[in-house]
């Protein structure tokens, strides 16, 4: 299967425990995987035929508008949803990273789900890359 991935996109949202880290927008990246096959798209030259990574990224970017989150999980949860339904990917991986602690670079949830069946959450390992 092919895949489309959008790496580290910057959002701005509201997502935290506490009502006080929830009261203004934080710094989060979140990367997208679609498992979606592209041949077509390739053969014709046509956007029509694949997923449009540009347009996914403005509708996550517009996301978080008016909503909020306690859990980066739930966060990770809807996004991979949302972007199941509108863009119709065979599967999608969804990644948040967020910034709370001064000691780690990063902590991170990922969240793969599919349309054949139900999603898994687990937990994203610290990154090698």
């Amino acid at each position: 299967m092919s895949k489309i991935t959008i790496v580290d996109l910057e959002v701005s949202f509201r997502v935290g425990v506490p009502d006080e880290e929830r009261a203004r927008p934080q710094r989060l990246l979140v990367t997208v995987d679609m498992e979606f096959d592209f041949s077509s798209a390739a053969r014709t030259d046509r956007i029509t035929k694949t997923v449009d990574y540009y347009q996914v990224a403005r509708q996550v970017l517009k996301y978080g508008e008016k909503r909020s989150w306690k859990l980066i999980e739930k966060l990770a949860t809807d996004l991979a949803e949302m972007i199941l339904s509108r863009f119709n990917p065979d599967g999608v991986t969804v990644e948040v990273k967020k910034f709370p602690l001064t000691e780690a670079r990063y902590v991170s949830v990922c969240v793969a789900k599919s349309r054949a069946g139900k999603g898994r959450v687990k937990p994203a390992a610290s990154d090698t890359r």
